[in-house]
């Protein structure tokens, strides 16, 4: 392979001659061939905004000629824009502080912008007022805001939406609700799909309000918070100039060491995302449960057939699109772990499992972005088996819970026993048991009405 000759402050190194990058990204790709992962786009984005916002900044404070401002501006935004991304092949485990992804960046936007004609040191220009400790936090924060609101929220709101939709048509669609399995008293599906919904709506808010939080940037603060080499404005202007490149509401963090030392807004987000996973399990097993059969199973509703679901069985349709939702729960729920150990890495001033941290983050938040449009197009597509909800409705003597005031506990215990071993409606079996008469029984006894709860007055008689 060509190659030509970089150095840095350990000296020189090989590199190949087309690569954007130089001596220090060599030596972190020579050093860390773990994973073969590199950083997340996403990730790569967010630092090379944060690389342009510091540029800008510092021409507003003086610090840095136009011309050199310009230069690694507009290099830096097309690294943003996804123009270079097979520059920065840093695999994810690597120095704790990411200090070879801050690096992979400096010389790619040197190099980018003296081949555009503008010579910049990668240190002393393109990194001015930072350190890989306030750059990288700050990134992984930018990432995860910009993430979360560019495409998680509407791909949840996607579905919340989606599923609101579904509980309006089907309001009036009685089914068994089932406790521990095991049958229970009516609900409509409209009331399940309800509370679907409401719990969409509530994670909606909580990552809102965690947002907040994360939107306060460590930028900076340099090398451990005390803001050494940069200009005292600097973390004003460098978050300004965020928020004009985004529309993002970035600003400095009260305290820049916080961000540098500990990643506890991200340790939140991610509790936020677990609990969002922990939403979506739900619903994805419901879903799978209701499905089930068609035959032997449950068979409440009829999920889009999407592909064949077996290889050696003709005809089978699985529920393959709540499979996958609920393997990414499962991931998130991992990533959330891993996390979690990663936020506890702070030692003294610094934390030292951030592109971990990036790395898990970033997934949490992209791969339900993904699934959910893919889970609101199965919900609106899914058929209700009326007959089913009917049949099992009818033969279900649970609904004797709705006589409790009118004919005591151990009375209908007894009816619900017998009907359950007769294999008889209990509207029958109660009306040979008790003094109630058939229009009395079936007033008590309407699935719809008992959906809406209360005690049920105005019908006498007794045991």
């Amino acid at each position: 392979m060509k190659t030509r000759i970089e150095h840095d402050s350990m000296g020189e190194l090989a590199v190949p001659f087309d690569a954007l990058w130089g001596a220090q990204t060599q030596r972190a790709i020579e050093n860390f061939k773990i994973s073969g992962q590199a950083m997340p786009r996403t990730f790569i984005r967010a630092l090379a905004l944060i690389k342009a916002a510091a540029a800008r900044a510092n021409a507003e404070l003086g610090l840095l000629a136009a011309r050199k401002a310009g230069a690694i501006e507009a290099a830096a935004l097309t690294i943003a824009a996804g123009q270079h991304d097979d520059a920065f092949p840093v695999d994810v485990f690597q120095t704790g502080s990411g200090t070879s992804s801050n690096m992979n960046a400096n010389e790619v936007i040197a190099t980018l912008a003296a081949r555009a004609g503008t010579p910049v040191h990668a240190n002393d220009d393109v990194n001015l007022g930072q350190s890989s400790n306030d750059a990288i936090p700050g990134a992984v924060q930018v990432a995860a805001a910009l993430a979360t609101r560019e495409r998680l929220l509407p791909a949840l709101d996607g579905l919340h939406d989606a599923i609101a939709t579904r509980a309006a048509e089907l309001a009036t669609n009685v089914k068994t609700g089932r406790t521990h399995l095991m049958d229970a008293m009516p609900l409509t599906l409209g009331q399940e799909f309800a509370t679907w919904a409401s719990q969409l709506k509530v994670a909606h808010e909580r990552l809102n309000e965690t947002l907040v939080r994360v939107q306060a940037l460590p930028l900076g603060g340099t090398a451990i918070g005390t803001g050494i080499n940069a200009h005292p404005q600097f973390a004003h202007f460098v978050c300004k100039a965020l928020v004009e490149l985004t529309h993002v509401p970035f600003r400095p963090a009260d305290n820049l060491f916080v961000g540098i030392a500990a990643k506890d807004e991200c340790v939140e987000l991610s509790g936020q995302l677990k609990a969002l996973a922990c939403a979506l399990m739900k619903i994805a097993n419901d879903l799978r449960w209701m499905n089930s059969g068609p035959l032997a199973g449950l068979g409440e509703v009829e999920l889009p057939a999407l592909q064949p679901g077996s290889s050696i069985m003709p005809g089978k349709v699985n529920p393959v699109v709540p499979e996958a939702v609920a393997m990414v729960a499962a991931q998130m729920i991992g990533n959330d772990a891993a996390i979690t150990v990663a936020g506890q890495s702070g030692n003294f001033q610094l934390n030292v499992m951030l592109p971990l941290i990036a790395r898990n983050l970033i997934e949490s938040i992209e791969l339900p972005s993904n699934a959910l449009p893919a889970l609101a197009t199965c919900i609106t597509g899914l058929r209700v088996r009326t007959d089913r909800l009917q049949e099992a409705l009818a033969r279900n003597p649970i609904l004797i819970t709705a006589l409790n005031p009118v004919i005591g506990y151990e009375l209908g215990a007894r009816i619900a026993k017998t009907a359950y071993a007769s294999g008889r409606p209990i509207i029958d079996v109660a009306r040979e048991m008790t003094t109630l008469s058939h229009a009395e029984l079936q007033a008590l006894l309407d699935p719809l009405a008992l959906t809406r709860g209360g005690i049920r007055a105005g019908v006498g008689g007794g045991g």
